[in-house]
């Protein structure tokens, strides 16, 4: 296996803590022994550290429940709990399965993925003409969904939000880097994306995570406002490109998936810009719903999506 350390970087040694050196020591012992492992059973290992996390990391879990039950209030707290359960393993899995990106090829790529609709497939990315902004979420495996883009001859360019952790940031976007994906740090995103949307490329956006008032919009999601990034439509009109929703989904418990593009998102038109971006906003957060609605099992629920609230409502977390 590649060390795929990089070089030292100053700028970067200067910003790392001794918090940071420990992390990712701790991060290097996984990554290493998991990818020693077959990839099959590497994410069986996976799922069972998912399962673990469920249960050690109580504040998470509190979290994770408070948006179930926003999302499913017909279910039963039962329901939720096992919907929980599998979104850990999930997790999980998605981490062990990173650890083997680096040997998977153009060739053994396929192995893995299914495509649901081949034609809406290469309408979308072979036989498109000029760039396109993908939409995705944290769902199934969107580390798989990048990567394999890019063995298969058609890499991506993600606007990234950095980790906390430096070290172990640059690490993981080494490992991207070898199938091709390029990284816009989300700071500085909006020139350089469509500098990458002009020149054909595909630019991917995950549109499922809290923004803050200042960069966000208030669109609906499982019927409550969520402070939603605009960034996806807002490139696409720019641009003048489509935006196109594209998810990589779990086969049940297995080391397999279905990738699911849907037809692209219809863009508003009316003349009023900034409602067109609200209005563009809200089918881009209907098409990300409609797949959490049929896979919430395999969706981080952990993460605090209605964290930034309307003014004058109560927080929820």
């Amino acid at each position: 296996m590649s060390s795929h350390q990089p070089a030292p970087d100053q700028d970067l040694t200067d910003r790392v803590r001794i918090k940071d050196r420990i992390e990712y020591v701790v991060f290097l012992c996984f990554y290493r022994a998991l990818h020693a492992l077959p990839r099959s059973v590497a994410s069986r290992v996976g799922a069972l550290l998912g399962s673990a996390l469920s249960f050690v990391l109580r504040q998470q879990r509190r979290v994770a429940l408070a948006n179930l039950r926003i999302a499913f209030p017909e279910k039963s707290e039962r329901e939720r709990r096992a919907i929980l359960r599998r979104s850990c393993r999930n997790l999980g899995r998605v981490g062990a399965e990173f650890c083997h990106l680096e040997s998977l090829t153009g060739e053994t790529v396929r192995d893995y993925i299914a495509l649901q609709d081949t034609e809406l497939w290469q309408k979308a990315v072979v036989d498109r003409h000029g760039g396109a902004v993908v939409l995705t979420a944290h769902l199934g495996n969107w580390e798989l969904l990048a990567y394999a883009h890019g063995l298969l001859g058609h890499p991506v360019t993600i606007v990234h939000r950095p980790l906390r952790n430096p070290l172990i940031d640059r690490f993981i976007n080494g490992v991207r880097a070898r199938a091709g994906t390029r990284h816009i740090n989300k700071k500085a995103a909006a020139r350089e994306a469509l500098r990458s949307l002009r020149n054909g490329d595909l630019v991917v956006i995950p549109s499922d995570q809290n923004q803050t008032r200042r960069f966000g919009v208030f669109v609906n999601l499982f019927g409550l406002p969520a402070s939603t990034t605009p960034g996806a439509p807002r490139l696409a009109m720019h641009a003048g490109v489509p935006v196109i929703p594209a998810f990589l989904v779990r086969e049940g418990e297995s080391d397999r998936f279905r990738l699911v593009i849907l037809p692209p998102v219809e863009l508003a038109q009316s003349g009023d810009r900034a409602a067109d971006i609200v209005t563009s906003t809200q089918r881009c957060s209907d098409a990300i719903e409609c797949m959490l609605r049929q896979h919430p099992d395999q969706w981080i629920w952990f993460h605090k999506r209605w964290r930034t609230r309307p003014e004058g409502t109560a927080r929820i977390y």
